[in-house]
């Protein structure tokens, strides 16, 4: 009899799982590299205990995200980071709940959104750079869509992107570089961080030499022979009462 948690995962069911993240991200409960790892490990899932590990410490059943009341057109609101001579950065655990703006006049500005609890579906971005630089690190995997004008500077885009037909996160930014620099980077090109779940699924690696699948296989091994050995206990008790022992 096929193992409950062996049995193959659909296209479907897969979505299903990323639509469940896309939720919790909203809902404050992933950072935007935890999205992006799942999702990433959702799409490749073959089995359902796969994809179970994904939503295991995630609220079972999660409802649709509510959809936002019709915005006011009296002008967006836009968080804004300005370095004017000087630098300005952002990175750690932080809330991204509504349009960014980064402005280096002779300056920098960073901002880091690795850690960043992402409330939207897309993290918007206006990006000003005049004899500066700014500076966006993104996980690698999210998909950045870079738009804008550069005037004797350079806007660039340095991220390790998913494969089409993913539904993952998106990143827009509208840069505007006058001798200055507008660039977004992944993973590859920073400073590492230690994410939750990569870190997660680093330890059980170090620990027991396989990857986090083949670890999910020989946990399920281990619980079968266990089941095997209680049933063989409890058959030798019953054997041991009918002779009296």
């Amino acid at each position: 009899m096929t193992d409950p948690g062996e049995v193959r995962a659909s296209d479907a069911e897969r979505e299903a799982v990323v639509e469940q993240l896309r939720i919790a991200s909203v809902e404050g409960r992933l950072t935007l590299a935890e999205l992006t790892d799942r999702t990433e490990a959702a799409y490749t899932a073959t089995t359902h205990s796969e994809l179970a590990l994904l939503t295991q410490d995630l609220p079972a059943g999660a409802m649709p995200a509510p959809a936002p009341a019709p915005a006011v057109r009296e002008g967006r609101k836009r968080r804004w980071f300005v370095g004017i001579m000087g630098d300005s950065k952002r990175r750690g655990t932080w809330k991204i709940d509504q349009e960014l703006g980064a402005v280096a006049v002779m300056g920098d500005v960073l901002l880091d959104l690795r850690e960043a609890e992402v409330r939207t579906n897309t993290v918007d971005i206006m990006a000003v750079s005049v004899m500066g630089d700014v500076k966006i690190i993104v996980p690698d995997g999210v998909n950045v869509d870079l738009d804008g004008v550069a005037v004797m500077g350079d806007k660039k885009v340095d991220v390790l992107e998913a494969a089409p037909g993913m539904n993952v996160p998106v990143v827009r930014v509208k840069a505007y570089a006058v001798m200055g620099d507008v660039k977004v980077i992944g993973d590859s090109r920073a400073q590492p961080l230690q994410r939750g779940f990569a870190a997660w699924r680093e330890h059980w690696r170090q620990l027991h030499g396989e990857d986090w699948r083949e670890l999910g296989r020989q946990v399920r091994l281990e619980g079968r022979e266990l089941r095997r050995q209680l049933r063989d206990e409890h058959r030798n008790e019953r054997r041991g009462l009918r002779r009296g022992y």
